[in-house]
């Protein structure tokens, strides 16, 4: 029987974090979520009781605010504010980071709701005709970062923090601004709307503060990926959740007043500021015929105690959400024209060349990037273009590639000839050009090996030395795995990850060069290899997990699967080294069934996922 046989020792171990999560109020989501639609009221209370000096703060600001809405004079009709945007994407990995189609998603629909360019609004309860108001406020990627690097309005950070939402977020902020791809400082509150995209921020679809002096954390806004646009992994039904949260970001309350709690029936006597919008105690669905404060008081509202609740408002928690009033748009308004939080700077002509947040930006940087960069001998590889900001034409140069040049803008290219190859792509626009070359970008794997295949990893001095025949994955951004000369089951050295303080989650990979199995037949190879591990603590929970790819590793599909317990039942406090061939265990995966005849092909691989 023919054989690949591997040694691996892999020293593991798992540190869990804990935070204290806001605790879910399913009175406060809408019908079938798992999330607060909105927790901005949380966050206050929350740091009224952690921070007393920052909350009188933000109590001075906003009166400052409600007196400049109460003084405020429309301007004429046309006036225009355009707001820079920055998404920060937190993920570690996952489906939350999200494309940047996405992104863009996100921003034409905050146009559409702050245009009134949504044909919804145009059909809105009959109490409500012709109030559907255009906000005249625009909003724009910006495309030049403090330091004054071009980007494309879109930063992203790999981070295990892309779950850590208790305090506020401040974690996650800090996490973005020191790690992001693009620029690794303070991004300022008066010159970017920041917008933080992550998998868990406490418990809420998203989250932010009223315009206030304390600082830029406090002026930036919280979001779940899902509820970022109308396509990838959010919907239409929760495309509103961005446009209510920047509602904040701009002075409105929910329509009920100031408090996170849809529902109960005090908000009656409560004020959101707006005269134009009805007394009401909030929705979570999509009624547009409640009337929740029909007995109570009008001396806050310009309306009459009978008229239905403005449900159809961007600021409530309905499913239908499609309009702000004019009372909200001069509120807003107020506050987009007002020093608090550096609003005033924002949509300046300076302060939006500074950021390059204009019409037609002009050509910054020519970049790429390809579908795959580790193939085959004869595989296509699909590069896009990603210059920015306007581009008219393209000129690629691939060496070792058919074709060796291309004009197109997102050509297809297949490598025939094993080896590492660099790409250059010079972007042009109105006769300025910009060029970027990315050396050892293409990695063309050598010959597959034959049967019988055996490594021990004794002819590398590193695991770089073996690149041809071995790739690390870190998902996780930290420790990888490494070549190690310090234990082995025979000779003097294997593979080790030293996980003994990596964080929940991180996912760390070693993927195998091609193996011819072509020839082979089914119960004529086995996959044996031997490993080494022991747990840091008795409740750790890590995972090895065995995948195969019949097509060189375009996509893979798990074979195996062992956890810590099946692993070892010992426990070392410390960082631990096999001492003995005793410690070692052999595994042993059979090709023994028809579910292994697909991996019998010439561009066989195969890898080791710890988790």
């Amino acid at each position: 029987m023919n054989r690949i046989l591997l040694g691996i020792t892999a020293l593991l171990s798992s540190v869990y974090y804990t935070n204290a999560q806001h605790q879910f109020n399913p009175e406060n989501a809408r019908a079938g979520e798992t999330v607060e639609y909105c927790h901005q009221h949380v966050v206050m209370e929350r740091l009224r009781v952690s921070n007393p000096e920052a909350y009188q703060q933000m109590m001075a600001d906003r009166e400052i605010l409600n007196e400049a809405a109460r003084n405020y004079t429309p301007e004429k009709a046309g006036v225009v504010y355009t707001i820079p945007v920055v998404f920060h994407i937190l993920h570690n990995g996952g489906v939350e980071n999200i494309s940047n189609e996405q992104v863009y998603d996100q921003v034409r629909l905050l146009n559409e709701h702050f245009r009134r360019q949504n044909a919804s609004a145009d059909n809105v309860q009959a109490p409500f005709q012709g109030m559907p108001t255009d906000a005249e406020i625009e909003f724009k990627l910006a495309t030049i970062a403090p330091n004054g690097q071009c980007f494309n309005g879109i930063t992203r950070t790999q981070s295990p923090l892309t779950v850590e939402g208790a305090g506020g977020g401040q974690g996650q902020l800090n996490a973005v601004f020191n790690g992001n791809d693009v620029y690794q400082g303070t991004w300022p509150h008066n010159k970017y709307l920041n917008i933080v995209v992550a998998k868990q921020i406490g418990g809420a679809a998203g989250y932010t503060q009223y315009p206030n002096n304390w600082g830029t954390g406090s002026n930036s806004i919280w979001i779940l990926h899902n509820y970022v646009g109308s396509i990838g992994t959010a919907n239409p039904q929760t495309s509103t959740a961005l446009t209510h949260e920047v509602g904040h970001w701009l002075n409105l309350s929910h329509t009920w007043g100031d408090n996170n709690n849809p529902g109960n029936a005090s908000s009656c006597s409560q004020d959101d500021h707006v005269l134009d919008t009805p007394l009401c105690i909030g929705v979570t669905s999509c009624n547009v015929n409640a009337n929740t404060c029909n007995d109570a008081t009008s001396s806050l509202s310009s309306w009459s105690t009978d008229v239905v609740d403005n449900v159809e408002n961007y600021m409530d928690y309905s499913y239908c959400s499609k309009m702000f009033t004019p009372g909200q748009v001069a509120r807003m308004r107020a506050a987009i024209t007002s020093s608090v939080g550096g609003r005033n700077n924002i949509w300046t002509a300076s302060n939006l060349a500074a950021v390059g947040a204009i019409e037609n930006p002009p050509l910054c940087k020519a970049d790429f990037i390809a579908e795959k960069r580790v193939v085959c001998k004869g595989s296509t590889v699909q590069f896009n273009d990603m210059s920015y900001n306007t581009v008219s034409g393209w000129n690629w140069s691939f060496p070792g590639g058919s074709p060796s040049a291309s004009t197109d803008q997102n050509p297809t290219v297949t490598y025939n000839t094993p080896g590492v190859y660099s790409v250059t792509l010079t972007a042009t626009d109105a006769g300025n050009s910009k060029t970027e070359t990315k050396s050892a970008y293409i990695v063309v794997l050598a010959d597959p090996s034959t049967l019988p295949f055996y490594e021990s990893f004794e002819a590398y001095n590193t695991l770089q030395d073996a690149q041809d025949k071995w790739f690390l994955e870190d998902n996780g951004n930290n420790v990888k795995f490494e070549l190690t000369n310090t234990a082995a089951y025979t000779g003097t050295k294997s593979v080790v990850l030293k996980n003994t303080n990596q964080a929940t989650g991180s996912i760390d990979d070693l993927i195998s060069a091609p193996v011819d199995l072509s020839g082979e037949s089914i119960g004529n190879v086995t996959l044996s290899f031997r490993y080494s591990y022991r747990k840091k603590a008795a409740g750790n929970n890590d995972y090895l997990k065995v995948y195969m790819s019949s097509n060189c590793g375009d996509s893979w599909s798990m074979k195996k699967l062992y956890n810590a317990s099946t692993m070892t039942n010992g426990t070392v406090a410390s960082n631990w080294v096999p001492s003995s061939q005793a410690d070692w265990k052999t595994a042993h995966i059979p090709f023994d069934n028809t579910s292994y005849s697909s991996y019998l092909v010439e561009n066989f691989r195969y890898k080791f996922s710890l988790e």
